[in-house]
């Protein structure tokens, strides 16, 4: 799997495109009315409980508007914050700093967010069974969401398509599913092969054949904890499709190696966060 990087230029790259798409072309125009140099004392809270993560994205937005701003952190990345917890100090200009501010929440609300969420489906899914993330992220923020998840105590799935082999629904529409993970087999090169199934006669089909993981779509979990049974031995296992906070739980019970969970990239509620002055 290809690793997820957060160096020091990537955050700053990234924190520097957020601030372009929020100045140009005239900049903060409601800030410049502000004509003093007051020096401040803000306070970074939380409104809410919460995983809380960005903080580095945070702290860049308000060093590439005012590298004397002082941003100083009270809490880590990943660590679980309750409402009204003190998250940060940021000291410095107030015109400057109200320029950065928006752009620093929206990073540490969003991760959080992920963060939080995906916490909440781990201690639901208890300690046997993963709960990963997928490829149903933001174009373009696909590196930030992992890390979040990553954050939330959550499994990074494959992160793009050259990672493993992930034989689905339509591939297999579109051919044959044991031939398609006979040649994959073939062509592996030391990547992974997950091969989808809907029903136990598709997993019967393969069963014998040397891939890595059985991934269960929308099965009943009835069906689920027969499939666990008759792969459990031979290959990992996981689950998938329409996994909510209400059915995670039932879906871990069925003995289950993994879970997969688009919601908790896509639809992640961001976390309330707030400047006090």
């Amino acid at each position: 799997m290809s690793k997820i990087k957060l160096s020091k230029e990537f955050i700053r790259n990234t924190v520097k495109l957020a601030l372009n798409e929020d100045l140009y072309p005239s900049g903060d125009i409601t800030s410049g009315l502000i004509k003093n140099n007051k020096v401040i004392s803000i306070k970074l809270l939380s409104n809410q409980s919460a995983v809380i993560g960005g903080l580095l994205f945070a702290k860049q937005a308000f060093a590439l508007i005012d590298s004397k701003i002082k941003f100083i952190i009270k809490k880590k990345d990943g660590s679980k914050i309750k409402k009204g917890s003190l998250v940060a100090l940021i000291k410095g200009n107030v015109k400057n700093i109200l320029i950065a501010e928006r752009v620093a929440l929206n990073f540490l609300s969003h991760i959080s967010g992920i963060a939080t969420k995906t916490n909440a489906f781990v201690k639901l899914a208890g300690k046997r069974t993963k709960i990963c993330c997928t490829r149903k992220t933001i174009p373009n923020l696909r590196v930030i969401q992992k890390y979040a998840v990553k954050l939330g105590g959550g499994t990074n799935h494959r992160f793009n398509l050259s990672d493993e082999y992930l034989i689905k629904d339509n591939h297999i529409a579109s051919s044959d599913l044991r031939s398609l993970v006979i040649k994959a087999i073939k062509n592996k090169k030391g990547r992974k092969i997950t091969v989808e199934v809907d029903n136990l006669n598709q997993l019967k089909s393969i069963m014998g054949l040397k891939f890595n993981t059985v991934l269960f779509d929308n099965m009943s979990i009835k069906s689920l904890k027969e499939g666990v049974k008759i792969s459990n031995k031979y290959y990992e296992t996981e689950a998938s499709g329409n996994i909510s906070l209400k059915t995670v739980k039932s879906v871990a019970s069925t003995g289950v190696n993994r879970i997969s969970v688009g919601s908790i990239t896509h639809s992640a509620p961001a976390i309330d966060l707030k400047l006090e002055i």
